[in-house]
């Protein structure tokens, strides 16, 4: 199961040593992230997700100190542009209860669509409007520990990218670049999150420590329900470096 980004809108790429040695070192690491009473404010859905955004203190190059260099395996799938401080995403078992405040509608989204979502566009308001704030080059997730496909793996609706990428490319028609953050995309990212669930593929995408997933900026991911018991929770780093503004579409 490798996949293809231009294509199926995500890859695997296959296990390497190098990937796997960082790996292992960004667990340890992340273990003691998890731990830290400052950061006890990453924790939603009743502690059963430690969401870690840039949490992981890696320098611009990917190198954690005291492990090894950043993998050149996974330098030579994606673009040279400097990675910020990776996200930390820890699932636990139970996942996912529900979010103190949430609404029911909200919640049931979690469960039954996986609370699925293109990155970088953020809510505003009080009604929440989605606005582009963080155009995204690529997403990246390396497994930190076993992702088995009963303990909330990756999803991503297959060839999403492409409707996304046509419904935002309508909605910034004649804007330009620079003020594309200002434009209202809500209704576009709706509408065509409605014709993803019916017309693409939900794909799980479980991966062991050594492999990566490499998803395109565009496409609709989320992660499924926990349906593994007890057990260890399932670490991800994720790297979602910024890009140029013009080359988001």
């Amino acid at each position: 199961m490798k996949g293809s980004l231009d294509t199926l809108g995500w890859v695997k790429i296959p296990r390497s040593d190098d990937v796997l040695q960082w790996a292992n070192h960004a667990k340890s690491v992340a273990d003691d992230i998890l731990l830290l009473p400052d950061l006890r404010h990453w924790y939603r859905c009743e502690d059963t997700w430690f969401v870690g955004v840039d949490c992981l203190p890696n320098d611009e190059t990917g190198h954690l100190a005291g492990g090894p260099e950043y993998p050149e395996t996974l330098k030579a799938h994606v673009p040279d542009i400097p990675l910020h401080a990776g996200q930390v995403s820890a699932i636990f078992p139970g996942y996912p209860k529900p979010v103190e405040g949430e609404s029911e509608a909200a919640a049931r989204y979690r469960i039954k669509r996986d609370a699925a979502h293109v990155d970088g566009l953020l809510p505003e308001g009080a009604d929440r409007r989605r606005k582009l704030k963080e155009p995204h080059a690529y997403i990246l997730g390396i497994p930190l520990t076993s992702n088995p496909s009963n303990a909330s793996p990756l999803v991503v609706w297959e060839k999403s990218h492409l409707i996304m990428r046509d419904a935002f490319a309508k909605a910034f028609d004649g804007v330009a670049p620079e003020h594309w953050s200002e434009v209202d995309l809500t209704d576009a990212y709706h509408s065509a999150r409605h014709r993803c669930f019916n017309e693409c593929d939900r794909v799980e995408l479980p991966a062991e420590p050594g492999e990566a997933l490499l998803i395109h900026r565009h496409c609709l991911h989320g992660m499924a329900p926990w349906n593994a018991g007890d057990g260890p929770p399932r670490i991800v780093a994720y790297f979602r470096p910024e890009g140029p503004w013009q080359d988001w579409i």
